[in-house]
């Protein structure tokens, strides 16, 4: 008895005639079949769905496409930041050829704080002042102040002259000048007025030089008859001389505003 396993067709069964003496079997008797099935082996069947499953249950058309899909994410990344690096090389040869202009180029600040190489306060030395208005029961039109109360000072041998009110510069060259007062009227009618006026006066020269004035008028005229505040500022860059003495005038000082900060006058060379 034999059976081809591998022949692909459905089932053959063989007689089997019998043994002995060789006669024929009877035949009331049924014939002894042996069937025999066509299917492949058990192994061959597990080897067969293994490679068509292929890796970890996924098949090699999927494994592909996914790392296709890697490869382009990754090099996407690597184009963007090359991209970056090339903008960032590009700006700053950019900066490295911008010219200096008088936009971009660093200015000097009056009264910066620039200290000296050699370690020395620039600032110490400076000529310079700022002095704050003083109440006197003697009123005059040139006014006194006080230089050392809340913020006053001089600086760089510029002096205060207690005798007559001025600001007396040690050396020649160009000074910003400035005064500020505040005048409190308390019956103001259309004809109230006042001038502020800064002054010069110059060894060898008789006369005092004005440097700046400033009229006011008509400033109550809407509310005659009532407390009225006004005040005047003159400030400039103004060429003065060596031993010159500065000083700050006011056609009505007994006006002026008793409030502490109200009244200044000061200098500084440029």
């Amino acid at each position: 008895m034999s059976c081809d396993q591998s022949y692909p067709f459905p089932q053959v069964f063989l007689v089997d005639e019998g043994s002995g003496r060789g006669g024929r079997q009877h035949p009331s008797q049924s014939p002894n079949l042996v069937p025999c099935w066509s299917f492949p082996p058990p192994q061959e069947r597990a080897r067969a769905r293994g490679k068509s499953r292929g890796c970890m249950g996924v098949s090699h058309s999927a494994a592909l496409v996914v790392l296709m899909l890697f490869l382009l994410v990754f090099a996407a990344l690597g184009l963007g930041f090359y991209q970056i690096y090339n903008m960032q090389k590009e700006l700053k040869e950019i900066d490295k050829a911008k010219p200096v202009s008088e936009f971009n180029a660093p200015q000097k600040q009056i009264g910066h704080y620039e200290p000296e190489v050699n370690g020395g306060d620039k600032d110490e030395d400076r000529p310079a002042a700022h002095v704050i208005g003083r109440i006197e029961k003697r009123h005059s039109d040139t006014l006194r102040w006080d230089p050392r109360t809340g913020r006053a000072f001089t600086s760089g041998g510029v002096a205060y002259q207690f005798e007559d009110g001025a600001l007396r510069v040690n050396e020649t060259g160009l000074f910003h000048v400035y005064s500020r007062v505040e005048l409190v009227f308390k019956d103001c009618d259309q004809k109230s007025s006042f001038v502020h006026s800064v002054f010069v006066r110059r060894e060898g020269v008789s006369l005092p030089m004005t440097l700046m004035e400033g009229h006011r008028a008509s400033f109550c005229s809407q509310h005659p008859g009532r407390p009225w505040t006004t005040e005047s500022y003159l400030g400039s860059a103004l060429q003065l001389q060596k031993h010159d003495r500065v000083f700050v005038n006011v056609s009505q000082p007994s006006y002026l505003s008793h409030e502490h900060y109200a009244n200044f006058f000061g200098l500084y060379k440029i």
